[in-house]
């Protein structure tokens, strides 16, 4: 008989959502606009503390507004996270500019700030001071986001956050999206919380926000008519969709707490496995959502590739870390200050099982599974 599966990480319903569903259906309001959108973008701003938010069909959507709003242009150049999933670098290419990868820290698997100053200043030397920072923090696990913002402030480089995996995290207790000039946040079927598909903009300067909203409605003129004097984007959130973000913000903090709980899970598993170190906080300042709780191996003949496998065999979902973006042949000619990091935990790294859904019995499943790989 085939055994369950257990996802990587799956949607997970908090029981409201049909609620406000069904409120925009019963109104009409199925367009991209509404009340659920309105709601959904009030209840973002609460959770982390920003001035705006804007609701959008993706957080690659959100990427490429707020590239467009810092001027980012063909022949530009724009610093990003290397050890990402595409969508960070993407929006990059869409606007004829080239991403310049910079590498990671071991720490928090994160963008190096040593890095990130080496490639600033080797750009400038070059005569092309790059127009913006992409930064990642991936995992849900926070960047060293201090150094890199007094980096880019000193540079006069304008910062935006990737944290489309990183809703609920914080750093230093300031939510992750609210450290630069803008925040992304994704909704994907994966992330901690789902709306199915869908992203948001946020940030403390409330104009980026008015002026994504905008863009986003196909950058309609204020007129009777149908006028535009800039080129839009269909990017805005549905009230449907949106719906289904109102009803999973009421159940975003036990989401949290599963997820924080499934990482101590998988702390204790691997206590006594020294091949196995975890991704983790670093210190008091970093608190993580643990979206992905995610492991490298260190074995010389372990690796995990093998755990991957034995998990599969046992119809149970793990994923490699991210293959870097300099090592992707569609970047292959982009310009990267690289040390190895995100290379070697590509290598021997893997997201484990992390959905929100496992219960005990899928726990001792994975336990099993585990133990027989490492210990025989």
């Amino acid at each position: 008989m085939n055994r369950k599966k257990i996802w990587l990480a799956s949607p997970h319903m908090g029981g409201n959502e049909m609620k406000y569903v069904q409120e925009a259906y019963d109104t009409n309001w199925v367009a991209p606009l509404g009340a659920n959108v309105n709601g959904f973008e009030e209840d973002l701003m609460r959770c982390t503390k920003s001035a705006g938010a804007a609701a959008l069909t993706t957080g690659t959507s959100a990427i490429h507004l707020a590239l467009i709003m810092l001027g980012v242009k063909s022949g530009d150049e724009v610093l990003t996270s290397s050890f990402t999933f595409s969508a960070s670098a993407n929006p990059i290419t869409y606007q004829c500019a080239t991403p310049i990868f910079i590498d990671s820290e071991k720490a928090s698997w994160n963008m190096s700030p040593e890095l990130l100053e080496e490639a600033i200043q080797e750009r400038i030397a070059k005569g092309k001071t790059p127009k913006a920072i992409v930064l990642v923090h991936l995992y849900g696990m926070p960047a060293q986001i201090d150094r890199i913002l007094e980096i880019a402030n000193k540079y006069d480089i304008p910062l935006i956050e990737d944290a489309a995996e990183s809703l609920g995290s914080r750093f230093k207790g300031k939510a992750l999206g609210t450290y630069g000039k803008m925040g992304i946040l994704s909704f994907n079927g994966n992330k901690i919380i789902t709306t199915s598909g869908g992203g948001a903009m946020i940030s403390n300067d409330v104009k980026f926000i008015e002026k994504a909203r905008f863009l986003a409605t196909q950058a309609r003129d204020n007129a009777p008519h149908y006028q535009h004097s800039e080129i839009g984007y269909n990017y805005r959130m549905s009230n449907i969709v949106a719906g289904i973000g109102r009803g999973q913000m009421e159940v975003l903090p036990l989401r949290i707490e599963k997820k924080r709980e499934i990482f101590k899970f998988y702390k204790e598993l691997f206590a006594d496995i020294p091949e196995v170190t975890l991704l983790e906080e670093p210190n008091e300042d970093y608190f993580s959502n643990y979206w992905l709780t995610s492991i490298t191996i260190n074995s010389k003949d372990k690796d995990r590739e093998g755990l991957r496998l034995a998990l599969e065999a046992d119809n149970i979902e793990a994923r490699p870390l991210w293959k870097p973006m300099h090592l992707q042949p569609v970047f292959a000619d982009c310009p990267a200050y690289t040390d190895g990091t995100s290379e070697e935990l590509f290598n021997n790294g893997l997201c484990m099982p992390s959905d929100s859904n496992m219960n005990d019995e899928d726990m001792a499943r994975i336990t099993k599974v585990v133990r027989a790989y490492f210990k025989g």
